[in-house]
């Protein structure tokens, strides 16, 4: 923290917690007049509502707005039943560009469990919404807050980092009894009633004025409730895993009608998305380069080799591989990683 913000930043002269109605009102007060208008605000229909929250796990609200994707979506799935009843390529269209793709996998059991389970109907209890699959605490309580109104705490990242700074909380979050504190005092600071509005600015709070590298401290609406005189470093986390630095040797293989032989992914991470076929280094090298392109994917940073291959040098592959030559007007509906998309795109162009 720069010595200027360490003078400038005022001093606490209220807690939060012993004057907890004083705090809640001056989030309430600012939300009122600065809060942001997102499309998941507008309703407290559950279903938007959960399509929202499992959407912005692990993705910033500024990829989700991005050529609207939570609108197309939920124009594609407008609801459970359609949600439940959708192909996994269908769904992987769908989620295409936001990553994580599982996440999508369980959204769509959580739809069929609300469908065969109870009737159609959330529950309003985040204690059985934690019971959905794929639902944890943070995700049962946001539906339960934002679409029934229900008094539960809510703890993502953004309001991880208010509580460290509100608090002086100094020890590393990702411990048990670091979450058990985190979520006690989320707990004490939740009102009984509007606790929709309240958690929306919680969380907007951490976006904004309590952002993690320019907190703006003297125009904070909780400045006078916050303990910490130093507050960049915080939240406290563990070491950061070291990137792995990672090479992948692609094939680019169109015929004259235009088809691209494309490979089906079979891992965890991205099943069932079609990317560049994957070769080694060995069996490509007699290939002219097309181009190089790089991605990074949890703590991978990958780099892309393209090669240009003719239909007749196709190089063997692994029998356990699926791959096919696709027209290239079914292209635009096959699931594929962004960064093979913008790619093919590309080369296509070319």
């Amino acid at each position: 923290m720069s010595d200027l913000l360490f003078v400038l930043k005022p001093v606490a002269t209220r807690d939060p917690l012993r004057n907890v109605r004083a705090f809640r009102n001056s989030l309430l007060r600012w939300f009122g007049e600065h809060g942001a208008d997102y499309p998941w605000r507008r309703t407290t229909d559950p279903y938007p509502i959960l399509v929202s929250e499992i959407m912005l796990q692990q993705t910033t609200v500024g990829a989700v707005l991005q050529n609207r994707r939570f609108e197309r979506f939920l124009s594609t799935f407008p609801d459970l039943a359609s949600l439940a009843s959708a192909t996994e390529e269908e769904l992987l269209r769908a989620w295409e560009g936001l990553g994580y793709y599982n996440r999508v996998r369980n959204l769509q059991k959580t739809a069929r469990a609300v469908l065969e389970e109870h009737g159609g109907e959330f529950p309003t209890d985040p204690v059985l919404l934690e019971t959905l699959p794929g639902v944890g605490r943070y995700t049962a309580g946001a539906v339960a807050t934002f679409a029934f109104d229900r008094s539960a705490p809510i703890v993502d990242a953004n309001i991880a980092r208010v509580l460290t700074r509100l608090f002086d909380y100094r020890k590393p979050i990702e411990t048990t009894a670091s979450q058990d504190q985190l979520w006690s005092w989320a707990s004490d600071l939740v009102p009984p009633r509007d606790a929709r509005t309240f958690n929306s600015a919680f969380m907007e709070l951490g976006q904004s004025h309590c952002s993690a590298s320019s907190p703006d401290c003297l125009h904070c609406p909780a400045r006078d409730f916050c303990a910490t005189r130093d507050p960049e470093p915080l939240p406290a986390k563990k070491p950061r895993r070291k990137s792995v630095e990672v090479s992948e040797h692609v094939l680019f293989v169109r015929k004259r009608d235009g088809s691209v032989l494309l490979a089906q992914e079979a891992g965890s991470r991205r099943r069932g998305l079609w990317k560049l076929p994957e070769r080694s280094h060995d069996q490509l090298a007699d290939l002219p380069l097309l181009a190089t392109r790089k991605y990074s994917i949890t703590h991978h940073r990958v780099t892309v080799h393209i090669y240009r291959c003719p239909p007749s040098r196709i190089p063997a592959r692994d029998p356990e591989s699926h791959e096919l030559f696709h027209a290239e007007s079914a292209l635009p509906d096959l699931p594929m990683p962004s960064p093979f998309r913008k790619a093919l795109n590309a080369l296509l162009r070319a």
